[in-house]
């Protein structure tokens, strides 16, 4: 009888277990998906900076938007992409997460909106590999995937969601020549 319990009990704690180990994994496995579009506005005749290679919107274009990225994993994948903090430049106005500009001498970042996830990686470092090098690099901004096309983004699209958007000493630590700055896949995890 004592033999029966001990057996149906080890039997309910496998299943369970197995229960909570496939609901993780479900989690882990759901996919960010698309939130919306957004209509291309076109911006007023000087109002795009396109430094850096940076896309102006284009009128009547839909472009998606998200409020979510990929789950940040120790090696979450991503692309870096280049872009410029100081005023007057590519990157807009000043940085969400201080209101300052910054200089580009200086491994810093915006990531896309879900990885922002309302500031909460502000003023904090992340390790970003690429090119067979790593470097540690400040979050000072969004890279917003919910909204753009207007003044306060440059007149440029909403960011994707697994973007990486570094200055250009990010690039400089990870060694990648010159010629080859716009796109990297990275990877990265919080430091």
């Amino acid at each position: 009888m004592e033999i029966m319990k001990n057996l149906r009990l080890g039997a309910s704690i496998l299943i369970l277990s197995i229960l909570l180990v496939t609901n993780s994994l479900e989690v882990e496995a759901k996919t960010c998906k698309p939130s919306g579009h957004l209509k291309g506005k076109k911006p007023p005749p000087g109002q795009c900076n396109t430094g850096n290679d940076s896309e102006c919107c284009v009128q009547g274009k839909l472009y998606t938007t998200y409020d979510c990225s990929p789950t940040v994993t120790i090696n979450t994948k991503a692309v870096l992409t280049l872009n410029s903090f100081e005023k007057g430049r590519d990157g807009g106005g000043p940085s969400e997460c201080d209101s300052k500009y910054h200089s580009d001498t200086k491994p810093i970042v915006a990531v896309s909106t879900g990885w922002y996830h309302k500031g909460s990686r502000c003023l904090k470092n992340i390790t970003i590999s690429g090119n067979g090098r790593k470097v540690n690099a400040t979050v000072v901004d969004e890279c917003d995937s919910t909204i753009g096309c207007d003044a306060e983004h440059d007149y440029q699209p909403p960011c994707p969601n697994n973007i990486v958007d570094g200055s250009k000493a990010v690039w400089e630590a990870l060694g990648v020549r010159r010629d080859d700055w716009g796109e990297l896949d990275i990877t990265w995890t919080d430091a």
